[in-house]
């Protein structure tokens, strides 16, 4: 009965995705993407894998929906080993008078001393691409930022809040570095899988609600500015074996630590796609 409801449910969001862009939800702005942002996320550096997740994530749309304008300093919060945000907002910094700045978080999120590492390299070898001009690399803590205060356009947080909300304090910590260090009028953009309306955070799921996010910008002194469903997926049910992780890309079969099992039956999840995500633009009062 599962398998059924959620190949049901992936029909009705592929219908739906169609025309994401056209009934965007609460509070939107119409937004349209500039031809270096254009460019950059149709770039040849991007890997196919990337861009074959555009349908899911959306890029040009957004960044145009956060604000995203040539010349900006941008601080992206966490780029990871992929660097799939880097790879559309670095070069266009560069192609528009920009900065990109990636920032490095003590995030809470178990992992060993080798993993994050790696991860560490990962992005040092992502950020060295000569396309992205001029990179800067800072670290944070619950309690600092490495950058200037009231020095930022935007700060860009992707998929990190539920590594966050694993450790009491460790958000609202966060979220008070990425007011500090915007400009005032200046836009905090999140993307973030997202749990339905009225359920409690389930970090250790992937996700967190809206309203947990809302809450900790508004507690750090930001004004929700807007809100879109551009990244939502009806089919998600978000109550997967593995988490979040259970769905594409990871694609997890087994739990965290174990060897993948070839056997098991991922049509179900394959059928859902990506997960469901809030989109969000906060603003620093000016």
């Amino acid at each position: 009965m599962r398998f059924r409801a959620v190949l049901l449910a992936a029909a009705l969001a592929a219908l739906a995705g169609g025309c994401a862009t056209a009934a965007l939800g609460n509070h939107h702005t119409e937004m349209r993407a500039d031809a270096a942002l254009t460019a950059a996320v149709a770039g040849d550096w991007r890997p196919a894998a990337h861009k074959a997740r555009d349908r899911w994530r959306r890029p040009a749309e957004s960044l145009a929906f956060w604000g995203l304008r040539p010349g900006m300093t941008v601080v992206e919060i966490d780029p990871g080993g992929e660097a799939w945000w880097t790879q559309i907002v670095a070069p266009y910094a560069r192609a528009t008078n920009g900065r990109y700045i990636a920032v490095q978080s003590d995030s809470g999120a178990p992992e060993t001393a080798e993993r994050a590492a790696a991860g560490r390299q990962r992005l040092a070898t992502a950020l060295a691409d000569p396309r992205y001009g001029q990179v800067q690399v800072v670290r944070m803590t619950p309690t600092t930022l490495e950058a200037p205060a009231s020095s930022a356009d935007m700060v860009l947080v992707a998929r990190a809040f539920h590594n966050w909300a694993r450790s009491e304090g460790r958000t609202d910590g966060f979220m008070r570095n990425f007011f500090t260090v915007l400009k005032p009028g200046g836009v905090l953009a999140v993307e973030q899988h997202r749990l339905p309306a009225g359920q409690a955070a389930r970090p250790e799921s992937g996700y967190v609600s809206e309203q947990y996010v809302i809450d900790a910008a508004q507690r750090a002194g930001f004004v929700l500015d807007a809100r879109s469903e551009l990244n939502a997926n009806p089919a998600d049910d978000t109550d997967h074996p593995f988490g979040v992780w259970t769905l594409p890309p990871v694609a997890r079969t087994a739990p965290q630590g174990q060897p993948a099992n070839p056997a098991y039956d991922r049509a179900a999840y394959d059928a859902i796609g990506e997960s469901d995500r809030m989109t969000l633009r906060f603003r620093k009062p000016a």
